[in-house]
């Protein structure tokens, strides 16, 4: 069943500075995937600074795009974490936009829909499709908003490394209308202190449980423990986490970094002594910006002008 959206949504919603432009949109135009019908119960709260949205049914993405005389032609839909019950859109996502900008980098925002019955058919698919329907929605943009092709790639933080991680490795099953059989793999990875494992010592039980429920079995939890599904087609991939992480052990991009590279997968892991969870740009309260080695990255693999 779909989620038809209000036709007065579809409007955009424009703000405009010096370094970027922002446009709000909603992810589907005409109706919602694997949805059931539900009244709208979003809501945007704060915690010791962080901006939370928790209750998503209706999926957007926001699209910053940096000048045309200083766009590189790249693109990074980015995915903020929140354990797959909410979505902390504002270090994770609207700061992290604001600097790829910078950088050259059209960033897309994504709010993607959080599991629950409520509005929910399928738990487990329902935030890979919209992260799936956001890279199509850029490539199918593309010309319109200056972006190479080849050049798209996804961020995700903590569960929404999960989801980015997932996209980076279940590609080849669609889960979204695409007449137009546009690819949905990304051409590269960005994932900060990601989940990314469901097996023993490594899971992250809020973000499995919600995604799979409490009682998954062992072949579901390994279908969605993304380390175990990396092929030498999975998408060049840049890792960052902190040792004293005691939200999701470092474990996870440490076994995905393996992995990538028994693959002969390109890949970058920078692992930092301390940092915590949650950091979001910086690494402690130095203000080390781990986004200057991820610039560095993507100069090397051609992804942005040297």
């Amino acid at each position: 069943m779909k989620t038809k959206i209000p036709v007065l949504v579809i409007a955009l919603q424009l703000t405009f500075s010096p370094l970027y432009s922002q446009a709000i949109l909603p992810l589907y135009k005409d109706s919602i995937p694997n949805s059931r019908p539900s009244i709208d119960q979003e809501e945007t709260d704060y915690l010791d600074g962080i901006k939370r949205v928790s209750k998503i049914s209706r999926p957007t993405i926001t699209v910053f795009l940096p000048p045309k005389n200083k766009a590189s032609g790249a693109a990074v839909i980015i995915c903020p974490g929140g354990g797959y019950l909410l979505v902390a859109s504002g270090h994770e996502g609207t700061a992290v936009a604001k600097k790829l900008n910078e950088m050259g980098v059209a960033a897309i925002v994504l709010k993607y829909r959080v599991p629950d019955t409520s509005w929910m058919i399928n738990l487990e698919i329902g935030a890979l499709q919209d992260a799936q329907q956001a890279i199509k929605t850029v490539r199918d943009n593309a010309v319109k908003w200056n972006i190479n092709l080849h050049k798209i790639g996804i961020m995700g933080f903590s569960s929404g490394g999960h989801l980015a991680s997932t996209a980076g490795t279940h590609f080849n099953k669609v889960f979204i209308p695409n007449i137009s059989n546009t690819s949905v793999r990304p051409d590269f990875m960005i994932l900060v202190y990601p989940v990314i494992s469901f097996m023993p010592g490594l899971i992250h039980l809020g973000s499995a449980d919600r995604l799979l429920g409490t009682v998954a079995s062992a072949e579901k939890l390994k279908e969605y423990s993304n380390e175990l599904q990396v092929t030498p087609n999975t998408p060049p991939t840049f890792l960052v986490h902190a040792s004293d992480d005691d939200g999701v052990s470092p474990r996870n991009s440490m076994i995905f970094y393996d992995s990538l590279i028994s693959k002969k997968v390109p890949a970058e892991i920078h692992n930092y002594q301390t940092g915590g969870h949650g950091f979001g740009m910086y690494i402690n309260k130095n203000k080390e910006l781990w986004m200057d080695r991820c610039k560095s990255w993507m100069q090397i693999n051609g992804w942005l002008k040297k």
